[in-house]
């Protein structure tokens, strides 16, 4: 079929199962457009649970479709690729979190988003990278056990210098490859551009930026600046949106090499095909739901 038909056939299936589609802002630009909403990952699974269809189908990587059940355990989550993972996520296990804690018990866990259902059960409070600072600055205990993501760690230890931050050492492969001499090279070729970007990238590199943010808060940035030209600092896929949304501003990569592999494996075939075969269903254990819930409602009470 053709992109097409391809679409067609989606929303009468979408309309069919009473199905929401939600992209992430990594997604390819084909699934971006089919989406019924695109945005960051926990957003996107409020959303969802504020929603009355009975079928979310997440156009993202696994912990995120998982994040969508913990708030959400009644409907159906579909993933439309099984295999799309996150390798970050896949840094920390529910096991190693649990002697680490043994390690430093008076410590308060707070665990980045972007993780497994199992490790948000074991952690106390989880995180997003716009709500880092503040959600650590809630915290009335010093010492904090910071999972997985060392230089979103990093960049709020910075932040917040008054709290003994643990880092784990976790880090998203994409962000993490991002060079300092990259930073150099492309501010040479457009000067007058704006650097935004993500603290996943390494503390060069972000201590580099003109703004450091979220997906969601570089996208904000860039649409409310006067500033006409900006280099972004994140995955590749928020360029759509970003183009799209301000049609007379210019944006460059600041490397080629922002590419998470897992974020494209989602096509309109793979939407299609799970709508169709309602797969791949996302399940949990109760009490892992629960737990992690837990955290992440602790989160949702800051703001």
């Amino acid at each position: 079929m053709s992109n097409v038909e391809l679409i067609e056939k989606i929303n009468e299936l979408k309309k069919e199962k009473n199905a929401v589609i939600v992209a992430h802002n990594y997604q390819n630009d084909e699934v971006q457009e089919v989406a019924d909403v695109i945005g960051d990952s926990l957003a996107l699974s409020r959303y969802c649970a504020n929603n009355d269809k009975d079928v979310i189908v997440f156009c993202g990587v696994h912990f995120m479709a998982e994040s969508a059940k913990i708030l959400s355990p009644s409907k159906t989550v579909l993933l439309p690729e099984i295999d799309a993972g996150c390798p970050m996520a896949d840094m920390v296990t529910a096991d190693a979190l649990r002697e680490e804690k043994k390690k430093h018990p008076g410590a308060v866990v707070v665990c980045y988003v972007n993780s497994s259902a199992e490790v948000k059960a074991e952690s106390d409070i989880c995180c997003t990278s716009s709500n880092a600072i503040e959600v650590v600055k809630s915290i009335p205990e010093k010492d904090i056990l910071f999972v997985p993501d060392k230089n979103l760690g990093s960049y709020v230890a910075q932040k917040v210098p008054e709290k003994n931050i643990i880092l784990w050492e976790g880090f998203c492969i994409t962000h993490h490859r991002v060079s300092l001499e990259q930073v150099k090279e492309i501010r040479k070729i457009h000067p007058d551009a704006l650097l935004l970007v993500h603290p996943e990238c390494r503390k060069e590199v972000w201590e580099e930026a003109d703004f450091v943010g979220s997906t969601k808060q570089i996208i904000d940035f860039a649409k409310e600046s006067g500033s006409s030209k900006f280099i972004i600092g994140t995955e590749m896929g928020v360029m759509y949106k970003l183009k799209k949304d301000n049609p007379d501003k210019s944006f460059y990569l600041l490397s080629q090499g922002l590419v998470c592999p897992n974020m494209k494996k989602t096509t309109l075939k793979s939407v299609y095909n799970a709508l169709k075969e309602m797969k791949y269903e996302i399940t949990l254990d109760e009490n892992i739901r629960l737990n992690a819930k837990r955290a992440l409602d602790r989160m949702i009470r800051i703001g």
